[in-house]
């Protein structure tokens, strides 16, 4: 199984690399000025179409891509899937950033492992902040998008049977995958090392047949995990 979440983050004392993928100039640049003025985040190269963002990908091996959907050659969820997908040897992180808030979107661009999904308008801020989730090695998708993933998510068939194969330390870590606690943010607070928490977040996984947090987090609400904590 292919998890990029599960690729080492890079050291506390290098900068988080970053490269951004867009067909349209003035966005590239409006990325770049937010992210270079950001400490610890450094922009390594920018691709203006999805063939030419999987060629610098590969060579470059950044920490966090930045990939629209609508770019010509390849689209972006189709690197997604080249760069982070299942049977992908070494997945990169991807965060995928578009205009267009469309479910099918979303739900193609997680299957093909990407890391976070938002939406242009979400600001400098949230940006920033996926950026640096993604590079820890957690996940971001803009709140809007993520209320209406986990009401549909509660609307499959089975969801809401409440079924639970988890531990109970299991179920802990993941209750606070759910509420977007990072990796080292659960290991603090349930006073885990990191690999261990790297541990049941694989069997957590494997167990309940999904192939990321954010698909642990719908399983969460859906079953009420979370809220009857």
């Amino acid at each position: 199984m292919s998890d990029a979440a599960n690729t080492p983050p890079p050291p506390e004392d290098a900068p988080i690399r970053v490269l951004i993928a867009d067909d349209q100039a003035m966005v590239r640049t409006g990325f770049r000025l937010i992210l270079d003025s950001q400490p610890g985040i450094e922009v390594v190269g920018e691709a203006a179409d999805g063939s030419e963002c999987v060629e610098l990908a590969r060579r470059h091996r950044p920490d966090v891509c930045l990939v629209d959907i609508r770019m010509p050659k390849l689209d972006g969820l189709e690197v997604t899937r080249l760069l982070a997908g299942p049977g992908v040897a070494e997945p990169l992180r991807v965060v995928v950033v578009t205009t267009f808030d469309q479910d099918d979107y979303v739900h193609t661009a997680i299957r093909n492992g990407a890391c976070g999904f938002l939406l242009k308008d979400a600001g400098p801020e949230l940006l920033v902040e996926a950026v640096r989730s993604a590079a820890r090695g957690g996940a971001l998708v803009s709140p809007a998008i993520t209320v209406r993933l986990l009401r549909q998510w509660s609307s499959r068939p089975g969801a809401a049977t409440g079924a639970n194969p988890l531990t109970g330390r299991e179920l802990d870590v993941a209750r606070l995958v759910a509420v977007g606690r990072t990796n080292q943010e659960i290991g603090a607070e349930l006073h885990l090392s990191l690999s261990t928490v790297k541990t049941h977040l694989s069997n957590i996984q494997t167990k309940l047949a999904v192939r990321n947090r954010v698909e642990i987090a719908a399983w969460a609400w859906d079953t009420g995990a979370v809220r009857n904590r």
